[in-house]
């Protein structure tokens, strides 16, 4: 039976309830990491702060998942820090570089991606043009706003996305993109910028459109999928086939538990 004590923020949505055997999940703090890190078999960290505090610590293996695409410090604490894990898992190829480029092994890193929930049937494409709502100046809106496109800015991405006729994903940075997974799984074709990990899932002219942060590249690219139904659904199908093969809950639990297994063995 597998114990794993898995270091999240107090506030994280991981902390549900579950019902799996041996999985215990508590909120982070110095000492139930003390305590329960005595009889777990592994410690799973989710964020730097877990991963500090574990590094510092915990006396099992520990695991840590890294989702974003920001240079890693290199200093000697840097250094000690990331030394202390026997097992990164990248949330996408952009991801792991970093992890390399940082001095990380790469024996040392698993790739497992992003998961989305996949509804039985999608609506028809009737809606708006939608994008994140986000105060983060490096998530777009400046220049969506500079294309002159009529975009309606979500704080339900799930809500507005069951008809939306066209998802944009504008950043700076990206790790993979659990919003254009997202998209893609409601049917929903998508224009994203071409950064991080997002050229991994938005395949140019297979899966979506891949843009750079340039306003009138980002209007062309809608605007395309806005006039070419047979494009917009061509694009579509091929995501949402995408997702079911690679980004499901059950394909996510299944890699993840296989990184547990190789650090344990």
């Amino acid at each position: 039976m597998l114990h794993l004590l898995s270091a999240l923020p107090v506030e994280s949505l991981l902390l549900a309830p579950t019902t799996a055997p041996g999985v215990e999940c508590a909120p982070l703090t110095i000492s139930n990491l003390r305590q329960w890190s005595r009889r777990a078999d592994l410690i799973h960290c989710h964020d730097a702060k877990s991963h500090t505090l574990a590094a510092v610590f915990a006396g099992r293996p520990i695991v840590v998942s890294r989702r974003v695409v920001f240079p890693i410090h290199t200093g000697p604490l840097s250094r000690w820090k990331y030394g202390r894990a026997a097992h990164f898992i990248a949330i996408s190829e952009a991801v792991s570089a970093e992890l390399r480029r940082a001095g990380v092994p790469a024996a040392k890193v698993s790739i497992v991606p992003d998961c989305t929930e996949i509804p039985a049937s999608v609506s028809p494409r009737t809606g708006r043009v939608v994008a994140i709502d986000s105060s983060d100046p490096g998530k777009g809106g400046a220049l969506l706003r500079a294309s002159g496109l009529p975009i309606h800015f979500s704080n339900d991405l799930e809500r507005d996305l069951s008809d939306a006729r066209v998802f944009v994903y504008i950043t700076d940075s990206e790790g993979l993109g659990s919003a254009a997974l997202l998209a893609m799984a409601h049917g929903v074709p998508v224009v994203a910028s071409r950064v991080g990990g997002l050229p991994e899932i938005v395949v140019h002219g297979e899966t979506g459109l891949l843009v750079e942060n340039v306003a009138a590249q980002i209007r062309t690219a809608v605007e395309s999928l806005l006039a070419d139904d047979t494009l917009a659904a061509r694009l579509t199908l091929a995501a949402r086939a995408m997702v079911e093969r690679r980004f499901t809950i059950e394909q996510m639990a299944r890699d993840t538990l296989s990184v547990y297994r190789k650090v344990l063995a």
